[in-house]
């Protein structure tokens, strides 16, 4: 399965025009939208490796900014989950307006703070999304949300990000929908180690697939 060709959009969210990547392979039945950590961006490199990954399976993607770049310099901003949320919602109705997304399953891959803002999402859109993987999430930030999340969901930990692992365990006892946690043995929180992030694309690849398709 191949990719369509990129197509480079612009959200119109609140006022602000925000920057996204589309790419959808042909006869993708899901699409799943990215959302990044606090100080990072579309054009994260953890995240498009996923992306690609995701897309090699069938999978179509939007990787957008959350923020414009004026916000993004604000630290509070940055770490303002009810607006991260808000907008990562926002870009899921602007995806359901769209004649060839608005029938795909959608899925959502949150990554640190952007995690907790995919779980609240998950949570305020309830059916309409059908699918979240977390990696190296800040899953306590969305800790009052998490009951009212239907979507399967997969916690994605580095063994040696122990911290943010025992936040994962804690949360995922909150959580009543389909459930899964995986280590990735000896990773820490950015899964810089050689072959950890392949293995985090292929979980993540493995639960979109069966969850979208």
């Amino acid at each position: 399965m191949t990719d369509q060709p990129s197509d480079l959009v612009t959200i119109p969210i609140d006022g602000v025009e925000l920057e996204g990547e589309l790419i959808v392979p042909d006869g993708a039945a899901g699409l799943v939208v990215f959302a990044h950590g606090s100080g990072s961006s579309r054009h994260s490199p953890r995240n498009t490796f996923v992306a690609e990954v995701l897309r090699r399976h069938g999978v179509g993607t939007l990787l957008f900014d959350l923020l414009t770049e004026d916000e993004d310099r604000e630290y509070e901003t940055r770490f303002d989950i009810d607006l991260l949320t808000a907008r990562l919602d926002s870009a899921t109705e602007w995806l359901r307006a769209r004649e060839a997304t608005r029938d795909l399953r959608v899925g959502y891959f949150g990554s640190s703070t952007g995690a907790a803002a995919a779980l609240r999402a998950a949570a305020r859109r309830g059916d309409d999304v059908d699918a979240v993987v977390s990696r190296g999430g800040r899953v306590d930030l969305a800790a009052e949300r998490l009951p009212d999340v239907t979507a399967p969901t997969l916690f994605v930990v580095g063994g040696a990000d122990t911290q943010v692992l025992a936040l994962n365990r804690d949360a995922l006892t909150e959580l009543t929908c389909e459930k899964e946690l995986e280590v990735v043995e000896g990773a820490g929180h950015l899964f810089e180690g050689s072959g950890e992030l392949e293995t985090v694309a292929e979980l993540a690849a493995e639960w979109f697939e069966r969850h979208l398709a």
